[in-house]
């Protein structure tokens, strides 16, 4: 990577294999740094390289765990902060606590809102993040933040399927807006999955708004972690006549009930996720009764590093399909 004397690049322990993909698109190796958890589950780290005057991206993902992996960030942001870097970036490919974005009860917390708070505080000058889970989080935000979105990723591989009739399908109203996106990036058809949540990781699909009959499903959602929605809208559109449902989510922060679930529940044919988090540990793709495939967003990650870096637009990695 051309003028990369400057950059370093660390990670946390979350989503070590993503920071090394998104490592090797730069062409620049993780710089060093010691992370350890003590018994009494304190978090210590140390940085191996000098750090002063320069460029730093930490990548950390917010899951699994993301009370550990949140507070490793913050434990290795201060260090780096006290190293005197130039400037320090927080990579974040999942923001977790991103649903907790709003007061809809009273006396509960706009978590969402805190971890902001903390990131700035601890020390990032700047957070690169990739789609949250409610737009409005970037108003959290008093310092600059980029927003990567997962559809470029998304869409070239759905544009190198043979799907005959392929319509897309927000899964519940909220996702109506990014589905409407896509259906016109891909010239197809749209419909709208009307659902009510009735627990925690329970979901009520009731309508669909559109023709789905006949047609090759396309579920655009931006996570799944109990598979709830997806089960529900991908069960209701097969009574409706689909031929076959393909889901896509940016995020799989899956559950134990979220793996239950998918092992027994859901009507889908193929569920396509990112690699922003690990797979949970000890799942085992092989013994769902549909296709799992898994999509890397480095490249993508890694593009929006070097622009960064380089005082480029982030922006433009949207004007170009």
């Amino acid at each position: 990577m051309a003028d990369s004397k400057d950059l370093m690049i660390f990670s946390g322990t979350a989503n070590m294999p993503l920071a090394e993909k998104v490592a090797d698109y730069l062409g620049h190796p993780l710089n060093k740094i010691d992370i350890k958890h003590f018994p009494d589950g304190e978090t210590f780290c140390q940085v191996q390289e000098g750090v002063r005057g320069r460029d730093v991206f930490i990548i950390q993902s917010g899951s699994p765990q993301p009370n550990e992996a949140y507070m490793e960030l913050f434990v290795m942001m201060d260090a780096i902060k006290r190293g005197s870097a130039a400037r320090i970036t927080a990579v974040l490919p999942y923001y977790g606590y991103a649903r907790q974005d709003r007061k809809d009860m009273p006396r509960v917390p706009i978590t969402a809102r805190l971890v902001a708070n903390l990131l700035t505080t601890a020390g990032a000058d700047r957070v690169l993040t990739m789609d949250l889970h409610a737009n409005q989080i970037q108003g959290f935000f008093n310092i600059p933040l980029d927003h990567l979105k997962a559809e470029p990723v998304i869409l070239n591989y759905i544009r190198r399927q043979a799907w005959s009739n392929p319509i897309i399908v927000a899964p519940d109203t909220g996702g109506a807006k990014s589905a409407y996106g896509y259906s016109r990036k891909l010239g197809c058809g749209l419909a709208i999955v009307a659902k009510q949540r009735t627990g925690d990781s329970t979901v009520d699909a009731f309508s669909v708004v559109g023709d789905v009959k006949g047609c090759d499903v396309i579920m655009i959602d931006d996570m799944t972690a109990t598979g709830g929605t997806l089960s529900a809208a991908a069960k209701l559109c097969r009574e409706h006549g689909a031929k076959a449902v393909h889901a896509f989510v940016s995020h799989f922060p899956l559950t134990a009930k979220g793996e239950e679930r998918l092992m027994t529940e859901t009507q889908l044919d193929e569920l396509v996720v990112t690699d922003s988090i690990p797979l949970r540990a000890g799942f085992d793709p092989s013994k769902l009764p549909f296709k799992l495939t898994q999509l890397s967003v480095a490249p993508l990650i890694g593009e929006a590093i070097k622009r960064i870096h380089l005082d480029e637009s982030v922006n433009d990695l949207f004007n170009h399909e």
